[in-house]
């Protein structure tokens, strides 16, 4: 099983504000949409509700601690080990947040696609998880700028 994770992030890892992404970019949405198309998306439940439905042409699983939550399209676990049995046997698993899905994935995760933007937003209140980038082998597949602001795609793959 191999597990990705895909978020865009600021300076400061910051990438939501008010149950929203902080950052959109058309070019990123469409690098998320080819990227992700064919896999497993695996989110949390606040995550999913910022949606507008389910991803198409992917498998939704949500994580919800509400036994009771039904979503038509999705799968519903009820926590991270429920959501690991669930995706063993997928070849292509994104994670894709919110913030307290990427920090409990992170110790799972083989590749990480990071949008770097340089710019930050100073009121974030979701941020993606700090983790050691010598750990990490770097590259740069994309770059591009949209409304003046700068910003990567990164390909960190797990060097150990």
């Amino acid at each position: 099983m191999n597990i990705s994770m895909i978020a865009a992030v600021g300076r400061n890892n910051e990438i939501g504000k008010e149950n929203d992404l902080i950052f959109h970019f058309h070019n990123d949405m469409k690098f998320f949409r080819e990227t992700t198309t064919g896999g497993t998306v695996v989110m949390g439940r606040k995550t999913f509700e910022s949606l507008p439905k389910v991803l198409p042409n992917r498998r939704n699983i949500v994580i919800s601690s509400d036994k009771k939550l039904k979503i038509d399209g999705a799968e519903v676990c009820s926590g991270i080990d429920e959501a690991l049995a669930a995706i063993q046997k997928d070849s292509k698993v994104f994670i894709i947040g919110g913030g307290k899905v990427y920090s409990e994935f992170l110790v799972y995760a083989d590749r990480l696609y990071l949008t770097e933007v340089e710019a930050e937003c100073i009121d974030a209140d979701t941020y993606f998880p700090e983790f050691d980038k010598t750990e990490w082998k770097r590259e740069v597949l994309a770059e591009h700028n949209e409304n003046g602001i700068n910003y990567k795609h990164i390909l960190y793959t797990k060097s150990c």
